[in-house]
């Protein structure tokens, strides 16, 4: 085991792209266990991968507008469904977010059954390629993430569901197509779960410490052992979540 294959270049903007997810993450995972709905993000991560792989399916080119366009489409599309359901349907709501997340993840193995490269698109999905992200891809999530923050603190706190579902859908559709479901759901959750008996302003400052922490430690570890970044990150969130959330119990 040796320190040569930790290399700036890529692991820096990896590093940047899981600080871009944190920024509108972190937020949005408070809201998420506030309104009991843990497991959104995983549901319309995967109606916007179908939206990938439906476009992939047609042919069209893996990074351009069109592929871009279905993602975001099906996202919104899955958002709407939720915000329905949500105001028709509240006592259910998170089994209703849970089969929704299952018929995607269904309807997306089929879609891929005939492809030969199949097992390799749905490994990216879930795992994510974040060693990989390109300078066009952090300029496009930067701008993404500017937009979201910008539009939940003018109207989203006015805006009811279908404002929280829409902007939900646009911040993870674009965080998933660069870190993958599996660090997307992480991001979310765990800062947010490990500092819960926090006051909020604080709560909020050490939930981006834990997923900063978790992101820098977990990505030297992958670099050097040669492993997966995003199961390693993931890995590092938890333990370092875990850790935050025993000393916060200490001192309440």
């Amino acid at each position: 085991m040796t320190l040569s294959p930790i290399d700036p270049s890529i692991l820096l903007p990896a590093f940047a792209a899981g600080v871009l997810v944190l920024i509108t993450h972190v937020p949005l995972g408070m809201q998420v266990l506030d309104r009991g709905i843990v497991f959104i993000d995983l549901a319309i991560a995967q109606v916007a991968g179908v939206g990938v792989i439906a476009a992939d399916a047609f042919g069209w080119e893996p990074q351009g507008v069109a592929v871009q366009a279905a993602a975001i489409g099906a996202a919104l599309a899955g958002a709407l469904l939720l915000t329905w359901t949500d105001k028709r349907f509240p006592a259910v709501q998170e089994a209703l977010i849970g089969a929704l997340f299952v018929l995607a993840s269904s309807v997306g193995v089929l879609l891929l059954a005939n492809n030969p490269h199949g097992g390799e698109h749905l490994k990216d999905l879930l795992v994510g390629q974040i060693l990989w992200v390109s300078t066009t891809q952090l300029i496009a999530m930067a701008v993404v993430t500017a937009a979201v923050i910008l539009l939940w603190r003018l109207v989203g706190a006015r805006s009811g569901r279908i404002g929280f579902y829409a902007l939900f859908a646009c911040a993870v559709t674009a965080s998933v197509q660069l870190v993958g479901v599996y660090l997307v759901f992480a991001s979310l959750i765990l800062p947010a779960l490990a500092t819960r008996g926090l006051p909020r302003r604080r709560r909020l400052w050490v939930s981006f410490i834990v997923g900063i922490g978790a992101y820098v430690v977990g990505l030297v570890i992958s670099a050097v052992a040669d492993l997966p970044s995003g199961p390693v990150v993931v890995l590092m969130m938890a333990v370092t979540a875990a850790c935050i959330a025993a000393a916060v119990a200490r001192v309440s």
